[in-house]
């Protein structure tokens, strides 16, 4: 379980975080929704460890393994589909349940084997979602994870992230992504 206790954060003199306090239980997928500049992206990125509060404390990060899905998608490039989700998940994640996972977000094997630099946009953005869920990790933290994605992809993606074990800290603008997540 991960525990924010008393969060703030500033930028210069503006407050982006104040006083949040919350708990993340496993299994838990916990939705934050705001508009822009209201601190959605700094609270995933202390979650994670990558920003430090102004003041508060983050309990039981320390020592977990973190799979995000930022909000750019953060492919290696000259490598295909395949070779991402292997380069993040490496013998932790199987051959058939690699294929089952692209199958269920509609890439065909013709798609996952040429380098995500040909890929949509779209395409990109179910990649690095796929890598972010399937890596061996204790928490997920995914940040606007269905930017530029059509509804039906939101609901497969969303029942994804749904069936996860570990907790999932989801940000979004949009209400529909989260009512698809609960």
């Amino acid at each position: 379980m991960l525990v924010f206790d008393h969060v703030s954060v500033f930028y210069g003199g503006t407050q982006v975080l104040r006083g949040l306090s919350e708990r993340f239980a496993q299994g838990e997928a916990v939705c934050v929704m705001g508009r822009s500049g209201l601190g959605k992206t700094t609270l995933a990125r202390i979650v994670m460890g990558l920003e430090k509060p102004d003041a508060g404390a983050v309990r039981g990060a320390k020592g977990k393994r973190f799979a995000a899905a930022f909000q750019e998608d953060r492919l290696v490039e000259r490598l295909s589909a395949q070779g991402n989700l292997r380069f993040a998940c490496g013998a932790a994640l199987d051959e058939p349940r690699m294929a089952e996972a692209f199958a269920a977000v509609g890439l065909t094997p013709q798609d996952v084997e040429k380098p995500v630099g040909e890929l949509s946009g779209g395409q990109r953005r179910r990649v690095a979602l796929l890598r972010a869920l399937l890596a061996p990790a204790d928490v997920v933290v995914l940040d606007e994870p269905f930017k530029g994605l059509d509804p039906a992809l939101m609901e497969q993606l969303a029942a994804l992230i749904l069936r996860q074990d570990q907790p999932a800290l989801v940000t979004s603008h949009s209400d529909r992504e989260m009512d698809l997540l609960g």
